[in-house]
């Protein structure tokens, strides 16, 4: 007989589906407990910081740019200001990933807007900012520019057209080496500057005013929170439930009150015209710089606007480089404008007196040689004193004044008017020329020690030619040094702060300077005399000082721009224009009581007399005869 075999454990299955039931019950009690603690945690504790979050997805937070500080001259003539702008913007974030923001570039260089050869280093600025921010790639849009963006706007997210105050310079190129220039934020400004204080804006300065003093013309950014749709376009405030939206505004930056008188810097500029070269003028009570300019000139409104490739290469490859600032980068043999400064020497250690006589015969050789040191008057000017070798620049009467004194006492000597040092103006490029010495060649040549200087090198150094080099400011400078008699300012061309919104200026005190000491009375009037001589009849810039209602104190001079050798002759109507030697003027006026010092440098400019001086004569007019038609100054 079979045994029975039990199909089926009813109260087995029961036992195990009930133990199954109540773990997976266990399970789905402790899971919702989580998610409601879950939840309890997110809605309730953590309301607010969601909140936050979620609000933070329908407010955008725009930065405001501050309105940058104006710069204007010392009577109030402004020089830079602001005017309202369009420029088109970019933001990462809401155009998509790089692939989008490419073809965004590329269909905008279809349609005209920007060109082909920029967009690299569009790509790179855009690169340079974080995803969120709102990137400038196009400036001062004009009107056909914002009519064609507009018929194509529906192609473009996350580019819009967005007004702005923009740089703007009223009177162009004028003073422009003296103020510098604003242009777009570059990648090399990013790593230098604080990211947050220049949030939203476009432009930072470049070089002059607006460089060195980017600081205080800047101010502060300021900010407005934006209700934004899911597209992150502003929309209108609607419901009960729209956010208070905070703005804080932006501090402006502080006005400029510059040195600079805008009569006479137009003075210098007019008689520069057509050429190239530099005019400095100070005035040597304060070291205020009243004029400085350089020429050719550049507008500065083309970098505020945003110059192409095309275009920068132009200005940076133009034979005549409009972008260097000959007034302080020019660093130039000073030729005769020296010889005073050298006179001074000569009676300061005692190897010199203003009586006694030289022989000038037209030429100067060295003990034991045979090279002949010509003089610019091939018949000589025979018995000449130190009055009458400054009034007629005679180059024998310093060459042996150099061979006297030797580089090492002139080195010393030269050195206290600022030659071979940077003069410290409160704009960035400056040169120092060079005042050379024995130990100065020893260093940079190497030289052994008995094969460092020579004579012969001293004789050129000491008519301003040889190694020595002096910018047109160093010239200034040490001009308005001497005009004071020894006392010294450092130049500078920002003279006073105005507040935002305020009229009262913060004037900024003179920087004094080490004298010129051990200088007497007698031997500061005799150098004096002898400048008053140069301007006088019979002197070698009297005819272009004839007339002139206040006495001047100057000296010519011009500096070869090649050497000549010994057996040639020197013949200006074989030598191209760029061959011609440069043409200097120094002078100070009213010669008993300086109120002015210039310096005018004018490269192949061929005579100092001639060419130079007639510059520093209308400087003279526009500063010291202000009731003067502007149509008269410089004229007899």
């Amino acid at each position: 007989m079979l045994d029975r075999v039990r199909i089926k454990d009813h109260w087995g299955e029961q036992r195990i589906f009930t133990t199954r039931s109540i773990v997976a019950g266990a399970i789905v009690a402790a899971l919702l407990l989580a998610v409601a603690s879950r939840l309890f945690y997110l809605q309730v504790l953590r309301h607010d910081y969601y909140a936050e979050l979620s609000q933070g997805n329908r407010v955008r937070i725009d930065p405001i740019p501050p309105s940058r500080g104006l710069i204007l001259d010392r009577n109030g003539v402004v020089l830079a200001e602001n005017l309202p702008a369009f420029q088109l913007e970019l933001v990462r974030e809401q155009v998509g990933p790089q692939a989008q923001v490419d073809a965004s570039l590329a269909r905008l260089v279809d349609i005209g807007l920007l060109d082909a050869e920029e967009i690299g280093a569009i790509r790179r600025t855009l690169l340079s900012h974080h995803v969120y921010e709102s990137v400038p790639i196009k400036l001062q849009l004009n009107d056909e520019e914002m009519a064609r963006f507009a018929v194509h706007r529906h192609e473009f997210t996350g580019i819009d057209i967005r007004a702005r105050l923009s740089r703007h310079y009223p009177l162009g190129a004028f003073a422009v080496h003296a103020l510098g220039y604003v242009a777009a934020i570059s990648e090399q400004d990013l790593k230098r500057i604080d990211a947050t204080d220049y949030a939203g804006t476009t432009l930072i300065g470049k070089l002059g005013v607006e460089g060195a003093y980017e600081e205080e013309l800047h101010g502060t950014a300021g900010y407005r929170e934006v209700l934004v749709n899911a597209a992150g376009r502003p929309v209108l405030r609607q419901g009960a439930f729209t956010p208070k939206l905070e703005t804080q505004q932006p501090v402006a930056g502080a006005d400029l009150i510059l040195s600079i008188d805008a009569r006479v810097q137009r003075a210098a500029e007019e008689g520069l015209a057509g050429l190239r070269g530099a005019v400095v003028a100070i005035d040597p009570r304060s070291g205020d710089v009243i004029a400085l300019a350089s020429t050719p000139e550049f507008d500065p409104n083309g970098f505020a606007r945003g110059l192409s490739n095309k275009q920068y290469d132009e200005l940076q490859n133009d034979a005549d480089k409009p972008l260097i600032n000959r007034a302080l980068r020019g660093a130039y043999p000073p030729g005769s404008t020296v010889k005073p400064f050298y006179a001074l020497a000569a009676l300061r250690y005692g190897v010199m007196t203003p009586e006694r006589t030289i022989f000038c015969p037209g030429y100067f050789t060295l003990p034991g040689s045979t090279h002949l040191f010509r003089d610019w008057k091939k018949t000589g000017h025979g018995l000449i004193s130190m009055r009458g070798a400054i009034a007629q620049s005679c180059d024998v009467y310093f060459y042996n004044v150099a061979e006297r004194l030797g580089i090492d006492r002139m080195h010393e000597f030269m050195s206290a008017f600022g030659f071979g040092d940077a003069t410290g103006i409160d704009i960035p490029g400056e040169k120092p020329g060079l005042m050379p010495s024995a130990e100065w060649k020893r260093r940079t040549y190497k030289r052994a020690a008995d094969q460092v200087w020579f004579a012969g090198e001293t004789i050129s150094v000491g008519i301003g030619q040889g190694y020595m080099l002096a910018t047109p400011l160093q010239l200034a400078h040490a001009t308005a040094v001497m005009a004071a008699r020894g006392r010294s300012f450092k130049p500078r061309l920002v003279t006073g702060v105005r507040a935002p919104g305020s009229n009262l200026v913060t004037r900024r005190a003179a920087v004094p300077e080490k004298t010129v000491s051990e200088v007497t009375a007698d031997e500061w009037n005799v150098i004096i005399e002898g400048m008053e001589e140069v301007t006088a009849p019979g002197g070698t810039a009297g005819r272009e000082m004839i007339g002139t209602p206040y006495k001047v104190a100057g000296k010519t001079g011009s500096a070869q721009v090649f050497t000549i050798g010994q057996n040639e002759k020197y013949n200006e109507k074989e030598l191209s224009e760029r061959m011609l030697d440069h043409a200097l003027f120094v002078s100070f006026a009213p010669a008993e009581d300086p109120r002015l010092a210039v310096a005018v440098f004018v490269e192949n400019g061929r005579h100092g007399a001639s060419t130079a001086a007639p510059i520093a004569r209308k400087l003279f007019d526009a500063y010291l005869l202000p009731d003067r038609p502007a149509s008269q100054v410089g004229t007899p």
